[in-house]
């Protein structure tokens, strides 16, 4: 009885130490994002040199906004997958205490992580090509109605699509996720991080997009973002939130377009 009740102290211990890693990780990340949209509202002159310029990019630009953009994904994305990362220490406890092969957790947050710095590789890229054409503003968000309803169009669109659904249900059942892709070693662990990344990427990448409509360091819209997507993986697959979610940007574009062509 003695021996139970060490081994359950010990797994709430890991379980604390692991929730608070990602917390704490997530907590850092959100204080620089945070602090990146104070220095912008101000026009802090250390921000401004941190930022990209608007003339043409240079390669120095494009990794400040390639390292703002991993920055930006880390704090928006760890809150949600904190289910899925405890699911995959307690599997590798139960494999510690069995002697079988385990690795630490954290290869397994680092190939999730890896999924969305791929994303903000190609978000880098975007941006990048929107700039070169004057499709976004000096605040880094769109210039115009046509180019912003039509990523709040196709970002509710996309809501609605089979696609959509396959990942966010992958998304939200982190233990049997775990279960079914496990692979021994560290390098197992991070490609089962990194495939839990990429639905993850497919499942929230269009509504990352919208950032680039409301600014990409718009801090209330990362916060409102960030709350989505947990919702959307917590919330019962039966109330299908993520299809009002779609009508809703859909009705958002379909009225920015309107504006547009009324004038």
């Amino acid at each position: 009885m003695q021996a139970a009740t060490a081994l359950e102290a010990v797994l709430r211990r890991d379980r604390w130490i692991v929730g608070a890693g990602v917390a704490g990780a997530s907590a850092i990340a959100w204080a620089y994002q945070a602090y990146m949209a104070w220095g912008m509202e101000h026009g802090s002159s250390l921000i401004a040199a941190l930022m990209p310029r608007m003339q043409a990019w240079t390669a120095l630009d494009a990794a400040l906004l390639l390292a703002m953009w991993v920055l930006m994904m880390t704090a928006m994305m760890l809150p949600s997958v904190a289910p899925t990362v405890l699911a995959f220490a307690e599997v590798n406890r139960r494999r510690r205490e069995a002697r079988s092969p385990f690795v630490p957790t954290g290869v397994f947050l680092a190939g999730y992580l890896g999924a969305w710095a791929g994303f903000s590789v190609v978000a880098t890229l975007a941006q990048e090509a929107l700039h070169a054409a004057a499709l976004m503003s000096p605040a880094m968000m769109a210039r115009g109605p046509v180019f912003a309803g039509s990523v709040l169009l196709a970002a509710g669109v996309f809501q609605w699509t089979p696609l959509k659904h396959a990942c966010l249900a992958r998304c939200r059942s982190p233990l049997s996720f775990v279960l079914a892709h496990w692979r021994d070693g560290a390098g197992g662990a991070f490609r089962v991080g990194l495939l839990h990344g990429s639905y993850c990427v497919g499942c929230c990448a269009p509504l990352m997009a919208l950032l680039l409509v409301n600014g990409v360091m718009n801090a209330g819209w990362m916060v409102l973002l960030s709350v989505l997507v947990l919702v959307e993986k917590l919330a019962p697959a039966h109330l299908s939130m993520h299809r009002a979610v779609g009508a809703s940007l859909c009705a958002w574009g379909l009225w920015v377009l309107a504006g547009h062509w009324g004038e």
